[in-house]
């Protein structure tokens, strides 16, 4: 398992920095991925399929990845575990109050599947990098999505 955190502060409060991570709309600009919610609110426990690009009538193609909320706080903490054929993905947003506005934590945590130790050995600096890619695109987004949030109100 390879993990990788990051913070960063956003000049805004923190219940729109919550609306703009946590609260997942049938369509993400931002990232250009699609999503259907299982339910009619959102909460630990809660499942969702994505997929990328948009989908006109919430119907995602097939191969759409699944997806859990597996911590639910708000307006504290969110976290999300997508599965992937191969690997698991699982994303950890922590949000406090900052004097400049909101301080932003993701964690990302890669789970490959069960392969062989050597295999998984020889991968492992490759994966530890997409790791660290990843949590730094995803925090350096977070403007964007606060933008986006903002304008949806």
């Amino acid at each position: 398992m390879l993990t990788a955190s990051r913070s960063g502060v956003v000049p805004s409060p923190r219940a729109v920095v919550w609306r703009a991570l946590a609260v997942l709309e049938p369509y993400c600009a931002v990232c250009d991925v699609s999503y259907v919610v299982e339910g009619s609110r959102l909460r630990a426990g809660t499942e969702f399929r994505c997929a990328t690009g948009r989908t006109a009538d919430r119907e995602l193609p097939a191969g759409a990845l699944h997806g859990r909320i597996t911590e639910w706080r708000p307006p504290a903490l969110v976290a999300t575990r997508l599965e992937l054929p191969t690997e698991i993905w699982t994303t950890r947003i922590e949000l406090a109050e900052a004097d400049a506005g909101t301080r932003v934590t993701m964690t990302v945590t890669l789970e490959p599947s069960e392969r062989s130790r050597v295999l998984r050995w020889v991968q492992r600096s490759a994966a530890r990098r997409l790791v660290e890619r990843t949590v730094a695109e995803e925090l350096d987004k977070v403007p964007a999505h606060v933008e986006q949030a903002a304008a949806r109100e």
